[in-house]
């Protein structure tokens, strides 16, 4: 007996271990934006005349990169198009060379059909000079040091040691004074009539500057004290105002938040009408009031940034979590806390892009038609299949959620793997996948458009266990076939993809039963199963409906010919599969017939018959007999 009750024991942990999923391609059907495969700082804006190397762009366009956001991040803010400079604020605010219509027309070139991104200027100087830079190189070689934040260009006087100058610089002898006209004019250099002539239809998203709520600190030269936030709300009206009469079809992309604190914190409060508010749903109470006093249309991508510091393997795959879901408690919640306007500790739930949606449809209706983007994100940690895991999740849960654009600032091995597995194999539209344990394993479905291929990917999130998946189809009949999937585990720390062929990605093998699929997933895994088939019912053996009764098949068992009668049905063709899924028989049907031979050689055994119409596949059981 001692014996027996481990067994049980055993069996029944196998059992509750394992997770279900289905797929309903009739349900939560969304267009997954191809700019979720993207990427910041491709191509080199500091060396005019640098060209990628042949195993570089091979990786950019094998990976899939579909969007390159090129701007720079920080060094955007004081970028001179007309100059072709920028001031660095983490180097001495030094002004180097920063050519970006050498970048654009490179990108044009190379990638012909992906989107480019830059940045307009809010901040309201430009580099004019590198005349004035601090001399790091005669100072230290150009190392870096703790004091590369010091203001030194424009004659500061160096502090040997910590982030402060002596003396700060003097800002107005390396920047000059840039205005919304000087900041959109880059629109007329590219693709005005006597401009240099780039495809404007590939560079439609321009962010609206970079970070504004950190420039006291990263840009302290021309910010030292905060400005309040409705000043950069006018800044920003200016740009946007200008930008669209410029150019109507840009998608003006903003306010490019910072992270998390700045999420709900601009540096000063901010009381308004009598209440405080948390500063992006200050930000959108605010375009929606231009916009409807004005008629002109401000934003079209909500934008922000995430840093999350947290090192802990466990906690970076359910970062996702942090985006849309609800319920997740958020272990590095801080600036949420100030959501209601006053700090709250039980404030614990990020769900931004949530919040941010919710903003949205109580300012500017249900019909706004602003999309969400996340242009920089960076994860800690090295484990290459901890990055790849939650970058899969991340992609996957912005194709559920209509999310436009997707560009990580970090860039870490098992990433290339990640975005080349998904970019190439993902179909065009987000369906609907349930697990029955969300928070360790997930389901990304998607379809393609003639609703005849589904691509699933499965993630696992458990760091020490494989995971048990029985995958399971509504509203699908799957072509009964061998099935191979495509697994990214037991990655190494150091890049391993180099090209479509070059790469780490593992093949296993598959079958079907049932319209059924079981998969063992590796711990922190990503996998991908490529299906045909199509949309309708398929019918269960044993649970015939009025209509599959009225289906005669005869004689049963067989020897050599099959006869098949229907009263009602327009049936297209008949295929028999073999215990293994293999398709071994196919006969189209003509039209109007109600009865339908097979003449076999088939060797003895059993057989499932599938009569297939547009919308409806009936399976009945054939046995062989000689």
């Amino acid at each position: 007996m001692k014996k027996l009750s481990i067994l049980l024991t055993c069996i029944s942990l196998n059992i509750a271990a394992q997770v279900t999923i289905k797929i309903d391609p009739t349900k939560e059907v969304k267009q997954i934006s191809p700019f979720l495969y993207g990427r910041n700082n491709s191509f080199s804006s500091t060396n005019p005349n640098e060209q990628l190397s042949a195993e570089d762009l091979t990786r950019l366009r094998d990976a899939g990169v579909r969007f390159f956001r090129e701007s720079g991040g920080n060094n955007s803010t004081k970028y001179n198009w007309r100059r072709k400079l920028s001031s660095h604020p983490d180097w001495y605010n030094n002004v180097y060379t920063n050519d970006w219509d050498n970048v654009a027309r490179n990108l044009q070139k190379n990638f012909p059909n992906a989107q480019g991104m830059w940045a307009f200027q809010l901040i309201g100087m430009a580099a004019k000079t590198n005349q004035y830079n601090f001399n790091d190189w005669e100072y230290n070689r150009s190392n870096w040091w703790e004091g590369v934040n010091q203001n030194l260009a424009g004659g500061g006087v160096l502090n040997t040691t910590g982030t402060k100058a002596k003396t700060d610089g003097d800002p107005n002898l390396y920047l000059e004074k840039w205005t919304a006209d000087s900041t959109t004019g880059i629109l007329d250099h590219w693709f005005g009539s006597k401009g240099i002539g780039l495809d404007k239809s590939k560079i439609i998203f321009w962010n609206m500057d970079n970070e504004a709520e950190i420039w006291n600190g990263s840009h302290d030269d021309v910010v030292p004290k905060p400005i309040s936030a409705e000043e950069f709300m006018q800044k920003y009206f200016a740009v946007a105002k200008k930008a669209r009469k410029k150019y109507p079809d840009i998608k003006l992309v903003g306010p490019v938040t910072a992270n998390e604190w700045q999420w709900y914190n601009w540096p000063t409060t901010i009381n308004h009408e009598g209440r405080n508010y948390p500063w992006l749903e200050y930000f959108i109470k605010r375009v929606a009031e231009e916009q409807k006093a004005s008629g002109i249309k401000l934003l079209d991508v909500f934008d922000i940034h995430f840093y999350p510091p947290t090192k802990v393997n466990d906690e970076i795959v359910q970062l996702h979590r942090v985006f849309f879901d609800r319920n997740y408690i958020y272990p590095g919640s801080n600036g949420v806390k100030n959501v209601n306007g006053s700090w709250d500790n039980s404030q614990n739930k990020e769900y931004i892009f949530g919040r941010i949606n919710d903003w949205l449809t109580k300012y500017m209706g249900a019909n706004h038609g602003i999309t969400l983007g996340l242009t920089e994100m960076g994860i800690e940690g090295d484990n290459a299949n901890v990055t790849a895991v939650w970058y899969a999740s991340t992609i996957g849960e912005f194709m559920k959620n209509g999310v436009e654009i997707f560009t990580p600032w970090y860039w870490k091995p098992g990433m290339w793997e990640t975005l080349h597995l998904l970019s190439k194999y993902n179909k065009t539209s987000s369906i609907k996948g349930e697990s029955s344990n969300e928070t360790l394993v997930s389901a990304y479905p998607s379809i393609n458009a003639k609703q005849d291929s589904i691509t699933v990917v499965l993630v696992n999130r458990s760091g020490t266990a494989a995971q048990n998946i029985n995958l399971s189809f509504d509203n699908f009949v799957l072509n009964n076939q061998q099935l191979k999937a495509l697994s990214l585990k037991s990655l190494p720390n150091t890049e391993t993809f180099f090209s479509d062929t070059k790469n780490a990605l593992v093949e296993s093998n598959l079958t079907i039963t049932d319209n059924k699929i079981n998969i063992s997933l590796p711990p922190f895994s990503v996998t991908s199963i490529q299906l045909s088939g199509k949309v309708g019912q398929v019918s269960i053996l044993g649970k015939e409906t009025e209509e599959e009764l009225a289906i005669k098949v005869f004689p049963n068992p067989s020897s050599d010919k099959i006869t098949i009668q229907w009263e009602t049905g327009a049936f297209e063709k008949i295929e028999l599969i073999d215990v293994q899924g293999r398709k071994v028989y196919e006969q189209a049907i003509q039209k109007g017939t109600k009865t339908t031979e097979i003449n076999h050689s088939l060797t003895e055994k059993v057989y499932l018959a599938r009569l297939i119409q547009n919308e409806k596949v009936v399976v009945k059981k054939i046995v062989i007999q000689r």
